[in-house]
C-alpha cells in the first residue's frame, strides 16, 4: 500500500530492502523507451535489492528478475514507497 499523503520521489532515494510502486517516468526519447522496455512502467512494483559500494548502480527486483540501473537513469523514475 502506498502512503496517501506523500508525493512521488526518485527511485535513487530508496533504501535497500524498500519496496515501491512506479508512478511515472520523466525520461523522453531513447532513454525513456529503454527504461520502459525494461518493464519499468507506471504501476510496476519494485524492490531495492542492492547497491554498489559507491551507491551506483542500484539493483532492483522487478517481476522476478534483478535489474541494475545507474543513478542518473534512476533519477527519471518516480516512485511511491510501499508500507513495510
Amino acid at each position: 500500500m502506498t502512503h496517501p499523503n506523500t508525493s512521488p520521489q526518485s527511485l535513487r532515494s530508496l533504501r535497500v530492502g524498500q519496496r515501491a510502486s512506479i508512478e511515472r517516468i520523466n525520461a523522453e526519447g531513447e532513454l525513456g523507451r529503454r527504461i520502459r522496455d525494461m518493464g519499468l512502467v507506471p504501476g510496476a512494483q519494485i524492490e531495492i535489492v542492492g547497491r554498489a559500494p559507491l551507491k551506483d548502480p542500484v539493483a532492483i527486483r522487478l517481476k522476478g528478475f534483478t535489474l541494475s540501473l545507474r543513478n542518473n537513469e534512476a533519477d527519471f523514475i518516480l516512485v511511491s514507497p510501499s508500507e513495510a
